[in-house]
């Protein structure tokens, strides 16, 4: 009997820590370093060698008579050149943190004007400029386009994806290094990516408790500054401070749960209800009155010889349908696979099933923050 109670709670014990283990999460996933970020980048060139399905227009003609003024080719006033196979485009990039000079990142080619395709296109060398005006990187390559048109000669047109932009993978060259605080001061500052009081303290506690702080004693190393930010003392040295971090990030702690939310998007009837939402006692019907009025115009015409007049009548139908309501009855605190259970039971659609959830946060029913985007 002994030995069947150890082994059940030694198996309780493995469940328990395999549980608090399942909803641990490293510090790189849930933090970021203040100060170290990507930077955008953005340019406009010109995309040639398209067949036939570039465009012409003023900016695009300007910005192709620039492109051979460069080159010392000079037209005419008079000369029109046809850029049919030619499209103005814009380019953007991400250029991540520690990029260096002689590295390459992806760029996206977007067309700005009427071209109807940029398949087949190369990309013309196009510098990428950051926020404050400098160049960072420079684009240039063959186009990788997935979508595809095809229109007829009576103006029919079909379009699978979209043709008219496409990427060029390891198509910008780095240029200039973005300078990076990441070095300065003697802390760091880990930016959590959803603010949480709780959460905070948590990961502050990891990091005194793993590093051998000693709180008690005055001795810190992380300090929770707010809800969405913890100070860490880090060595001043840069090699140093990258093994600091690369130990750092990978300690596990359990942030705190999110908060009660349901969010509804009613663009696309999405609905997403949290799992700490509640629901207080409440009796829901819901149900559709659907009114149809259809008008049908009637002509009534004399005999051919008769002395009268030709009379148009309308003649008015009015439906009315009243679709199958039932009501449903919430207990205390009720959880979200219950919730979810009893709107399957009645047959609710989604824009249904905001319709309910909007008039239970008035009746004050719903324990949760609704969020409607």
């Amino acid at each position: 009997m002994m030995g069947f109670l150890m082994r059940a709670l030694t198996c309780l014990f493995v469940a328990l820590c395999l549980s608090g283990a399942a909803n641990a999460q490293r510090i790189k996933d849930v933090a970021s370093i203040q100060g170290v970020r990507s930077n955008q980048l953005i340019g406009y060139g010109l995309v040639v060698g398209l067949p036939g399905t570039g465009e012409q227009n003023p900016f695009t003609e300007q910005s192709f008579r620039t492109m051979l003024a460069n080159f010392g080719i000079r037209l005419g006033a008079d000369v029109r050149p046809n850029v049919r196979n030619v499209a103005a485009v814009a380019v953007h990039a991400e250029l991540p943190a520690f990029s260096k000079p002689g590295q390459t990142i992806d760029v996206t080619v977007s067309s700005v004007g009427e071209a109807k395709s940029l398949q087949g296109g190369s990309l013309l060398q196009t510098f990428l400029r950051g926020v404050n005006g400098e160049v960072y990187a420079v684009a240039q390559g063959s186009l990788v386009v997935s979508g595809f048109g095809a229109e007829g000669g009576d103006g029919s047109r079909i379009v699978v994806n979209t043709p008219t932009v496409g990427r060029i993978p390891n198509g910008a060259m780095v240029e200039r290094e973005v300078p990076s605080g990441f070095a300065n001061g003697d802390s760091l500052t880990l930016n959590l990516h959803y603010p949480d009081f709780t959460t905070a303290k948590s990961l502050a506690d990891t990091i005194n408790e793993r590093l051998g702080a000693q709180p008690e004693n005055g001795y810190v190393i992380a300090t929770p500054i707010d809800a969405a930010s913890v100070r860490v003392s880090a060595p001043r040295d840069a090699g140093q401070r990258v093994g600091f971090l690369a130990t750092l990030e990978n300690f596990e702690f359990t942030p705190a749960e999110a908060p009660a939310r349901v969010v509804i998007n009613s663009r696309t009837g999405t609905i997403v209800i949290g799992s700490e939402v509640r629901l207080l006692p409440a009796a829901i019907t819901h149900g559709g009155l659907t009114v149809t009025i259809s008008e049908n115009q009637q002509v009534a015409q004399p005999n051919a010889f008769a002395d009268g007049e030709t009379v148009v009548t309308t003649q008015s139908i009015v439906d009315v349908d009243l679709a199958d309501s039932r009501m449903f009855k919430f207990e205390p605190g009720v959880t979200l696979d219950q919730l979810v259970r009893a709107v399957n039971e009645v047959g609710a659609a989604p824009g249904d099933l905001m319709a309910i959830l909007e008039a239970l946060r008035q009746a004050g029913a719903l324990r949760g923050e609704l969020v409607i985007i």
